[in-house]
């Protein structure tokens, strides 16, 4: 029988995936819903219950909403099993049950985010995404803050807390602290809705890397930059080549998507992209416009 849990669910607007979650609690679980004020959208229509409390996190100071509404959901569960996930992404009615089954196997658990394009550019940066984000997490056994499980015992809470406080990626702190085993289990993550919006993610991602993991962050631009190369000096070969490798990518982890067929275009387009993701100064994320000078430098402009 799995222990009791405390699902942290942090977000500042109504979702079904808040009814998701309930239903797949049992009477010693919570769910805890985090968001950054009274007057947010979901404070005012939660009804708490003895499974579901509202955690209110207040505003981020030194480091990104998502990373303060994690510390104090962390701070404020009643259980050591402790779930993190996130508001944008369908939960089926088994999730939390296969992650307990995953945990007891195999210790911390993470499952793999597929992100899939809202707008014209994030459609295009679904194949970059793939290899970055779903066989870059698998392969570098980074987590993925959407769906992870783990226990107090398995890290050091109180320097965990302290770093997630003055930073913005709290998977890539997480990261650091916890021994996480990634499964070759996969959500659907839709991103972009607009040009802009795409740009803001694009920017955070890209700096989510150069912070966290500089080795991964040189190896990572270098290899970008001779395939970009390669697909504009032998541009058959190179489409062929790039498209039968993203086409793997899709198959090893479940994914039925044609996207894989812009792996091309969007190798022409990625350095470009990772220069302008470099050149910007602040980004936008969650209504807040941050600038983030290094890993533990983190402003909130507006």
């Amino acid at each position: 029988m799995a222990p009791p849990t405390s699902v942290l669910l942090p977000t500042n607007n109504r979702s079904p995936v808040i009814e998701e979650l309930t239903a797949q609690l049992t009477a010693s679980d919570e769910l805890l819903i985090i968001c950054d004020d009274e007057t947010a959208p979901v404070a005012e229509h939660v009804a708490e219950s003895p499974n579901t409390r509202l955690v209110i996190a207040g505003d981020p100071s030194g480091c990104s909403g998502k990373a303060n509404a994690v510390a104090a959901g962390v701070e404020a569960a009643a259980n050591d099993r402790i779930v993190w996930t996130d508001d944008d992404f369908e939960h089926p009615p088994d999730w939390l049950a296969d992650l307990h089954r995953d945990y007891e196997q195999r210790g911390p658990v993470t499952e793999l985010p597929f992100f899939v394009g809202r707008d014209p550019l994030a459609t295009l940066l679904e194949p970059i995404y793939a290899i970055g984000g779903t066989f870059g997490t698998y392969q570098g056994d980074i987590v993925w803050g959407g769906a992870v499980m783990f226990d107090r015992d398995d890290i050091d809470v109180d320097s965990f807390l302290r770093d997630l406080r003055r930073s913005v990626s709290d998977d890539g702190i997480l990261t650091e602290y916890l021994d996480v085993t990634p499964l070759r289990r996969t959500r659907i993550v839709p991103m972009g809705g607009s040009l802009r919006d795409t740009a803001e993610r694009h920017v955070r991602f890209t700096q989510i890397v150069r912070w966290h993991d500089p080795a991964g962050f040189a190896v990572m631009s270098a290899i970008g930059s001779l395939s970009t190369v390669g697909a504009l000096l032998y541009p058959l070969p190179a489409l062929i080549l790039l498209t039968l490798i993203q086409l793997g990518i899709y198959m090893t982890f479940g994914v039925r998507r044609w996207t894989f067929l812009l792996a091309y275009p969007a190798t022409l387009v990625q350095v470009p992209l990772f220069a302008y993701a470099l050149s910007r100064r602040t980004f936008v994320w969650g209504g807040r416009r941050y600038r983030w000078r290094s890993k533990f430098d983190v402003e909130i402009v507006e």
